[in-house]
This record gives C-alpha cells, structure tokens and sequence, in this order.
C-alpha cells in the first residue's frame, strides 16, 4: 500500500471512529495510531486518552485531537523510565502544536469551535475533521521514519 493511501486510510479510520460515537477525538487519534503501529500496546491504552476530549475534560483548553496526536507520537517515540529521550519527539510534538496552529489559527478547544453551537452536527464535523487531520499528520511523520514505516508496512500487507 503506498503512503497517501497509508494516510489517507488512517485519516478516515479515526474520523469514523469519533463521527459514530465509538472515541471522541483524543481517543480516536490513539486507537487509530495504536493499530496503524500494529498494537505495540494493549487496546486499554486509549483510557490514557479520555481525560483529553473537549479541550482536556471539557475545559476548552489544548484541543483533544491534539493531545491525542501528542501522546501517538509518545506511542512511537517515547522512552521508558532510564532511557534518553528521543531526538524526535520534541521537535514532532511541536510541529504537530504548529501545524494544527497555522491551520485552524489555534490548538485550544474554545477558539476552535467559538463559531458553532457546541451540540450541532456543524461543530462535531468540524471536531471530526481536525481529528482526522491529526491523525493523517502524525500516520504521515511515522511512515518518515524509515523504521517505522517498514513495521507499518508489515501490518498493511
């Protein structure tokens, strides 16, 4: 499978798992990276993630799709406790925070759904859509990483 089609796959996983009501958007990146990666951690791992949704338990702050992205991106290249960090995952959660920034003018939940009523089929499909940009990013930086990408292509044969 070739790598738009890699991405686009994941893009449309995650959004229909938020748009059917299965994760909101923290958990649907999670879930999604999590079986895109080939399940290096057990499927419980998306409750790490369900603090997240509506800009961190409602609160309307950082974007939950956002925070989902960053903690995926944990799933790949985070440390265990000993380890050193990873040259990359700073510089990828930062360009994830900017990407979603210079694309939406914002990460924070609040600003990202001012222009809708927050119940409306309006405001989910936007949610849906930063959800499934998210995802797509991050499937996008794994399959950069020569590593990874030879591990992810195992699991789309």
């Amino acid at each position: 499978m070739d790598k738009q089609k890699v991405i686009e796959v994941v893009r449309q996983k995650a959004e229909r798992y938020f748009q059917r009501g299965e994760f909101y958007c923290s958990e649907a990146v999670v879930h999604t990276i999590n079986e895109l990666l080939g399940w290096p951690y057990p499927e419980e791992v998306v409750k790490m993630a369900s603090a997240f949704p509506i800009g961190l338990g409602k609160s309307g702050c950082l974007c939950g799709a956002v925070s989902g992205g960053a903690m995926a991106l944990g799933m790949a290249f985070g440390r265990k406790h000993g380890e050193p960090m990873n040259e990359k995952m700073f510089p990828l959660s930062a360009a994830l925070h900017d990407y979603i920034k210079k694309l939406y003018k914002s990460t924070c939940c609040r600003v990202l759904v001012k222009d809708y009523e927050f119940t409306s089929s309006e405001r989910k499909a936007h949610c849906v859509k930063i959800t499934g940009e998210v995802a797509a990013w991050i499937a996008e930086r794994l399959l950069e990483d020569p590593e990874i990408a030879s591990k992810i292509e195992n699991v789309f044969k």
